[in-house]
């Protein structure tokens, strides 16, 4: 439980430091922020699968690349499905996705959370 606490603090953490770094992508308020990380967990985990395998010819093609738009897809998706998380379209989402991870990839490692 733990575990699952401390990445949902570290994807907000990430999340509001995209927001202030990405122009086109808004949260009307901090409690959105929460509401909105949770979304994408439970996208990253019940969708994007499904997506990476529907789509793994493709991903093949390109060597992986292809999972950079289905990172950006299912950015653009949980702000279409949080009320107050606006992203203003695919492309902002694409680069909001890839910012995104980096952050929380960057603050997993500071943290030491081990996956």
């Amino acid at each position: 439980m733990k575990r699952f606490f401390t990445g949902w603090l570290i994807n907000s953490t990430a999340l509001l430091v995209v927001v202030h770094l990405v122009s086109g992508i808004s949260i009307d308020r901090w409690q959105t922020t929460f509401v909105a990380s949770l979304v994408l967990g439970l996208l990253n985990i019940f969708i994007r699968p499904v997506l990476i395998l529907l789509t793994l010819p493709v991903n093949i093609l390109t060597l992986g690349l292809f999972t950079l738009f289905i990172n950006g897809f299912v950015f653009y998706l949980a702000a279409s499905l949080v009320r107050g998380f606006e992203v203003m379209d695919f492309a902002t989402a694409f680069f909001g996705a890839f910012v995104f991870s980096i952050i929380s990839f960057l603050l997993n490692l500071l943290i030491g959370r081990n996956r």
